[in-house]
């Protein structure tokens, strides 16, 4: 009796499933796997809850398996739906830099880069890089994401970045990502100018659970900092604490009434130097570890980013040299002005 041939059978599946998936499938996925909601992922890709619905309904029947359990909390991907909504993300993130590549060459350009990045990077490292690179390359689309941590490695696993500035998150992340330690990140406790600390020459931890604060999410490495100079101290978490994962809000709420928060000196340089806020005689954050270059594993960069990469390990180099003497320039901020 002839035996069926599996490779053919397996072969014909695969054809079929590649002949009925479109684009807009993965979107609808995506769409889904965000919201959990099939009525929002339908307004966000811009169709009707009902063909949403039988675009499912088709996509699960190319894959042969459900991708989502309906329950009373919403929708919820399976085992193989987790695998498959990860595939989505990565081939629409593919498709999105393919065309704004494109678009950028069209209209004459040289391709695009795009970083993640975290806010202690940008005025001093990132801006250096980013400030070469134009020099060198006018024509070069570059794009700048991200705000903290947490942000830029989720940026870099759905690889709507290139490469990112910042710090792993989770301990396994090791697995996916390849890092390399670039510059020291230096916190400070920052208030505004008109606060009431801001003249005081010495100031401890506790007295300032009193004040309101403004502080990263708790997802982030900054956060879980603070937390532990916290918990070291036997202190609880401020009651009176506003969550921000832009450094901009924070920075706007900083100047607008009697709140401290904790950030990297680098952002905060130029507010003192401007007398808008002013660095408490604290020191805070001294095991946080230095921020470096996050790239996806045994994927090579393009051109482009190759050559970013180098520009940031060069001018990495003063930062690297500045972190020895770091102290003495953290106590010239700390000077009662």
């Amino acid at each position: 009796m002839h035996k069926p041939d599996r490779s053919m059978n397996h072969q014909t599946s695969v054809v079929a499933l590649v002949n009925r998936l479109r684009f807009k499938h993965l979107a609808l996925l995506v769409a889904l796997d965000d919201a959990r909601n099939v009525h929002q992922a339908a307004d966000a890709i811009n169709v009707a809850q009902p063909s949403a619905s039988r675009m499912l309904s088709d996509i699960e029947e190319a894959f042969g398996f459900r991708l989502f359990e309906r329950n009373a909390r919403g929708m919820q991907p399976t085992a193989l739906g987790v695998v498959t909504l990860a595939y989505a993300r990565r081939a629409l993130a593919e498709l999105t830099r393919f065309a704004e590549d494109l678009d950028v060459k069209r209209r004459g350009g040289h391709g695009q880069l795009t970083v993640g990045a975290i806010m202690g990077a940008a005025p001093d490292l990132l801006a250096q890089a980013v400030a070469t690179l134009k020099t060198e390359r006018p024509l070069l689309h570059v794009r700048i994401l991200g705000e903290t941590s947490d942000q830029v490695v989720q940026l870099l696993h759905r690889r709507e970045v290139d490469l990112a500035l910042g710090r792993l998150t989770t301990p396994l992340q090791h697995n996916d990502f390849s890092f390399e330690p670039i510059a020291r990140e230096t916190l400070v406790l920052a208030v505004r100018a008109r606060h009431p600390l801001a003249r005081r020459e010495q100031v401890t931890l506790a007295e300032l659970m009193d004040w309101p604060w403004v502080a990263q999410p708790i997802t982030s490495p900054a956060r879980e900092l603070f937390e532990g100079e916290l918990a070291r101290a036997g202190l609880g978490t401020p009651a009176n604490l506003t969550e921000s994962a832009s450094i901009f809000a924070t920075l706007q709420l900083l100047e607008s009434f009697d709140a401290v928060a904790m950030l990297p000196e680098s952002v905060v340089r130029d507010h003192v130097r401007g007398k808008l806020l002013v660095v408490l005689p604290l020191e805070i954050g001294k095991s946080l570890p230095g921020y470096g270059l996050l790239t996806r594993k045994n994927e090579p960069l393009a051109e482009p980013a190759e050559h970013f990469v180098g520009l940031l390990r060069r001018f990495s180099q003063p930062f690297k040299m500045d972190d020895i003497a770091h102290d003495g320039s953290h106590a010239a901020m700390l000077a009662p002005h």
